[in-house]
């Protein structure tokens, strides 16, 4: 039996179609909320303009995380585990629908959700564009008007009950996080699991990046997060040497060395990269650098370039039997 709800906020109206089982969650920062929506116009038809089915998975949201769309949160708060709802809002909070709807599409069509936005607040992006790139939605801007949006509420999660997005973390968490990160992919490496372990690695190095991007680059604390970066990508590199990703560690090293040109342990994994991919003058340059920076890898370095020359002498013999047989085939008919 449907009821109807005036709830304690100016232009929302709610009203329950189907009871949800006990009680009210108790939202805090962190809580993720997980969810199905359907957006409908407030006209004769009940025009659908969203429904999250189509995409074939939940909404989710992080609460105190600035999602666009602050009235959702307050609608959720407001509803049962299990229980599904129809809340009218007024133009007043359905002004950035145009836009968060535009993200949540992009999302959803595996597109990234700020392509060519730029790093304004969101009623300033509305501005500058003459479209979004939906035409329903382009209407929904030029004149906003009341919305419907019918919710069904799966759960709701306290911050410790599941494992946190990078991008959902504060930055106490992803400092926290780091250490835990670097000692998890350390056992993996221990067991063996590589691809697991260069996981790990790359998450606490994201961690870390995005707490970088707030710092001024080479001061102090831009400088502290990069010592604690470096000895990351280090150890995801050897794990990528470990899988075969060598153009994966050329790529990363390459990207570390132009940094940090002193960085022996760096040069001797490019190396060793470079003479998997048959670079021998490359290889054998990097192998150099690292005894010139490091003398005391000096007898790793000897290892190495006898190995390499071992190698490239026979390949080298390889090619010259495969030219020879290839040639003689020819001139025989």
């Amino acid at each position: 039996m449907e009821e109807t709800y005036l709830l304690n906020i100016e232009g929302v109206k709610k009203k329950i179609l189907h009871g949800g089982q006990g009680e009210l969650p108790k939202l805090q920062d962190g809580s993720k909320i997980t969810f199905h929506f359907q957006t409908l116009k407030d006209d004769f038809e009940r025009t659908v303009i969203d429904d999250s089915r189509e995409a074939g998975i939940p909404m989710e949201i992080i609460v105190g995380k600035m999602f666009k769309l602050e009235i959702w949160e307050t609608l959720l708060s407001s509803m049962r585990a299990g229980e599904v709802a129809e809340f009218w809002c007024d133009t007043i909070h359905t002004g950035m629908y145009a836009l968060v709807s535009r993200g949540m599409r992009r999302i959803a069509e595996g597109r990234d959700p700020l392509e060519g936005q730029k790093h304004r607040c969101g009623m300033g992006n509305m501005f500058d564009y003459h479209s979004t790139g939906y035409a329903d939605l382009d209407e929904l801007q030029r004149t906003p008007q009341p919305l419907i949006f019918i919710m069904e509420l799966f759960r709701v999660e306290e911050p410790s009950a599941y494992k946190r997005d990078t991008w959902a973390m504060s930055k106490e968490e992803k400092l926290a996080a780091v250490p835990v990160l670097h000692s998890e992919g350390n056992r993996l490496v221990l067991r063996k699991e590589f691809a697991q372990a260069a996981a790990k690695y790359q998450e606490a190095v994201i961690c870390l990046r995005n707490l970088q991007a707030k710092e001024k680059p080479w001061e102090d604390g831009w400088l502290k997060l990069e010592s604690l970066v470096t000895p990351l990508v280090l150890n995801y590199c050897q794990c990528q040497l470990e899988l075969g990703e060598y153009y994966e560690v050329l790529e990363h090293t390459t990207e570390l060395l132009q940094k940090h040109n002193d960085n022996a342990k760096a040069y001797f994994k490019r190396a060793k990269a470079h003479a998997a991919v048959w670079n021998e003058r490359e290889a054998r340059e990097d192998f150099l650098r690292v005894a010139h920076l490091d003398p005391s890898m000096a007898a790793a370095v000897k290892k190495e370039l006898k190995q390499l020359g071992e190698r490239m002498r026979k390949k080298h013999v390889e090619d010259r039997k495969r030219y020879q047989g290839l040639f003689q085939t020819r001139r025989g008919p």
